[in-house]
């Protein structure tokens, strides 16, 4: 079975069918906001980083700006395709009980 890592690109990420999300670690927030990764890739390069030291300068809290807090800095979630990994495994399953 291949264990599932996160890709290095964000064509990669597009690819893997991977979700991105941006997470503001700010206490009093903690703001989670799903990336449209196709958008990221129009505006980037689909040759752009997606690891977290290549989209972090990019991501600020607006919601911690405007309400006056100190910056603190955004960590990324990377959900993988679980939907697509449980059909390619159960494609040739076949049940082991009879009838």
């Amino acid at each position: 079975m291949e264990i599932a890592t996160m890709s290095n690109t964000l064509a990669d990420t597009l690819a893997a069918r991977e979700t991105l999300y941006v997470n503001c670690s700010h206490p009093m927030c903690c703001r989670s906001t799903k990336l449209d990764v196709q958008a990221l890739i129009d505006k980037l390069g689909p040759d752009h980083g997606s690891m977290h030291q290549d989209l972090v300068g990019l991501f600020g809290c607006l919601k911690c700006k405007a309400e006056g807090r100190d910056r603190r800095p955004v960590f990324f979630t990377c959900i993988p395709d679980y939907e697509g990994q449980n059909r390619e495994r159960n494609r040739d399953w076949k049940p082991t009980f009879k009838r």
